[in-house]
């Protein structure tokens, strides 16, 4: 029996990197594998553990079938390494750190992915923001109001994405994701 896909969604700042950490060992127990994701961003940027390549090497890698999905989002480009496609096929379920705008590309290509959207409350996200250092002020704002409105268009547009809310302590978003990964409908 072919592995599931698990697409996992959400705002920067949402805190997916960490609830992937905190999750690794406990999915792994279950057979489910974290991708590390391939990105144009150096490898020493803060946040998750990424392999950093050059946006010349991701074209390279792309052109050479390197990835099984990828995307450009806020002035990056990143890459699902194509060993997803032999886990699948193994009978392993495969957690990915995705993009929401490349939700339906994703579908298209793995029509039984369980896409999970990752959460907060609007001024947790602001703090995490804030805290990162990465953006202005006005940047976060426009971040924030932007988020708010993909995430209800994407929830009216597509009400099979499971939502989990990381507002509270990390540990409940674990036990969420996992029960999540066990019956789909206790993610709400």
């Amino acid at each position: 029996m072919a592995g599931r896909l698990i697409y996992l969604i959400g705002p920067s700042g949402s805190g997916k990197d960490s609830l992937l950490d905190a999750a690794r060992a406990r999915l792994a127990e279950r057979g489910c594998r974290i991708v590390r994701r391939v990105i144009t961003r150096s490898a020493e940027a803060v946040g998750e553990a990424a392999l950093g390549v050059s946006p010349q090497q991701f074209v390279q890698m792309q052109a050479q079938g390197a990835f099984a999905l990828s995307w450009h989002a806020n002035g990056l480009s990143y890459g699902i390494p194509r060993e997803i496609e032999d886990w699948l096929a193994a009978g392993q379920d495969v957690l990915v750190n995705g993009s929401r705008g490349h939700l339906q590309d994703t579908r298209e290509r793995y029509p039984n992915v369980l896409a999970i959207l990752l959460t907060v409350d609007q001024a947790v996200l602001r703090q995490r923001l804030l805290a990162r250092g990465r953006e202005s002020l006005a940047e976060i704002d426009q971040r924030l109001a932007r988020n708010a409105r993909f995430g209800e268009r994407l929830l009216a547009e597509d009400p099979t994405v499971h939502v989990l809310d990381n507002s509270g302590p990390l540990e409940q978003t674990v036990e969420q994701l996992l029960a999540c990964l066990v019956e789909p409908a206790a993610c709400a």
